[in-house]
């Protein structure tokens, strides 16, 4: 099975991101992998990862952010289409209340097994939960892009988008996850992802 798994570069002011980092780190186990680094731009995120889904065919295909203050990872289940940053992109870039794509539908499900996802990395000790909302900066129109992709151009490849949080090496007060562990989810999360077709029925709901 051909996955691809993608990272981001680092943003905000930080000198790694933890989801390249993890990215790097995977050891995969009954796949084929190849990773590849995002720009944290809007837009140009997009065109990097279309020219690799146009250049050969992937089964699977996740893209990985960092969420600094998150304590767990949080494969995500829902991308909508607005971009609103809070903060410039790596280009100075800050688009307010635009569509990421403006004839695309209001929102995309992931298509990964996200609660599947969750149970396995829970089972091995692995501090997870479901998310629903990616944000709005370039992780969900990344996530955003990724779903119209396949939806459109690539039928029948699976994909979706998980957050992870920071290194210990970036902070001393939020929650962190080494970066070892965090490989070891994403590899985990992969696996799972190949062989559930159909997710687990069981609640992941929030009351806020």
């Amino acid at each position: 099975m051909e996955v691809l798994l993608t990272g981001f570069e680092p943003f905000g002011g930080e000198r790694t991101n933890p989801s390249w980092e993890a990215v790097k780190a995977v050891e995969p186990t009954g796949y084929t992998l190849t990773t590849l680094e995002l720009p944290c731009v809007f837009h140009e995120s997009i065109e990097v990862l279309k020219d690799a889904l146009d250049e050969r065919h992937y089964d699977l295909v996740i893209a990985t952010g960092q969420a600094g203050g998150r304590p767990d990872v949080t494969p995500e289940r829902t991308a909508v289409n607005l971009d609103d940053a809070r903060i410039p992109d790596n280009r100075g870039n800050r688009p307010v209340d635009e569509p990421v794509l403006p004839e695309g539908p209001t929102a995309y499900f992931s298509t990964l097994p996200v609660k599947a996802a969750v149970a396995a990395l829970t089972a091995e000790g692995i501090p997870a939960s479901v998310s629903h909302t990616a944000g709005t900066f370039v992780c969900n129109h990344v996530f955003y892009g990724l779903m119209h992709l396949t939806a459109t151009a690539h039928p029948g490849t699976r994909a979706g988008f998980v957050h992870v949080p920071f290194s210990p090496d970036q902070t001393e007060d939020a929650p962190s996850l080494p970066v070892g562990t965090t490989a070891k989810a994403l590899d985990l999360i992969i696996r799972t992802a190949l062989t559930t077709r159909t997710d687990l029925r069981t609640t992941a709901g929030t009351l806020h």
